[in-house]
């Protein structure tokens, strides 16, 4: 059976791709659209439950309607659910992503003048122009030291991750407000501009192959239990988002591991390298 979290299919609408596949009373190319919202929750179902969350500026594509609520899937990791028809916009192109853990949208180009909204890691924005040390987005300006362009990306995740220490635990979660252990390895990742699945058991299947028991570990290696994910720090130390803290917090190695062990929390499967 198909991951209905990667199937774009709401249950009576499908995207065309699916045709001949799935039995649905209506297709659809689908309608382009971003999220303008400055993060929005990506739910199971209209009123149901989080899978995950969505952040401002991700490209998404429109596969159905109800109420209000839009199906849609995430351009960026293939990833489907339903979504507040009134966090949608029409599409723009994004030049920059915010690289501090969080950032202030102004309405004027100063600190003084009142704040818009709030943006977390990885939202996508579109740079107009550049007064003093702000840029100018079509929502209002945003200090240039928060910003980096899209085609000029932070090398290290690990780093990344690391800036959002103490952030509290959230299912589900994607921004500085709230965050769990998939979404803090993902944000880390698309931060960086590299790919990375939504949920820990999807980052699992693909990151390749485990490490031999025994490899020497380096910064960015993840560790996979069950249901949970950890980034290496360094050989003896990682970071994760974790319900034992409920934070981003750094743990000793032996320690995680011994603890999850003894607690019963969740298979551990081994270490994988991303590429």
């Amino acid at each position: 059976m198909s991951d209905r979290r990667l199937t774009p299919f709401s249950g009576r609408v499908a995207l065309e791709s699916l045709r001949g596949q799935v039995e649905a009373a209506a297709f659809t190319k689908g309608e382009a659209a971003r999220l303008a919202c400055p993060v929005a929750d990506l739910l199971a179902s209209p009123e149901g439950l989080r899978d995950r969350q969505l952040l401002f500026g991700a490209d998404l594509v429109v596969i159905d309607r109800q109420g209000a609520h839009v199906f849609v899937q995430s351009v960026a990791d293939g990833y489907c659910g339903w979504v507040a028809a009134d966090c949608l916009a029409a599409p723009q192109l994004a030049t920059h992503r915010v690289i501090a853990p969080a950032t202030h949208v102004y309405r004027e180009a100063s600190i003084k003048r009142g704040e818009a909204m709030r943006l977390s890691l990885g939202a996508r924005v579109a740079v107009l122009a550049q007064e003093g040390g702000f840029a100018r987005t079509p929502e209002a300006f945003i200090p240039l030291q928060h910003l980096r362009a899209l085609d000029d990306p932070p090398a290290d995740p690990v780093t990344l991750a690391e800036s959002l220490l103490g952030t509290p635990y959230l299912w589900g979660g994607n921004s500085r407000d709230g965050i769990d252990c998939s979404g803090l390895v993902q944000v880390a990742f698309h931060a960086c501009n590299r790919a990375c699945a939504a949920d820990s058991d999807l980052q699992r299947a693909e990151f390749g192959a485990f490490l031999a028991p025994g490899t020497p570990l380096l910064r960015g290696d993840l560790f996979f239990w069950r249901g949970h994910v950890a980034i290496a720090v360094s050989p003896e130390r990682l970071i994760h988002a974790n319900g034992h803290t409920m934070s981003v917090a750094y743990e000793e190695i032996g320690a995680c591991l011994a603890r999850i062990e003894a607690a019963g929390e969740g298979t551990f499967y081994g270490i994988k390298r991303p590429a």
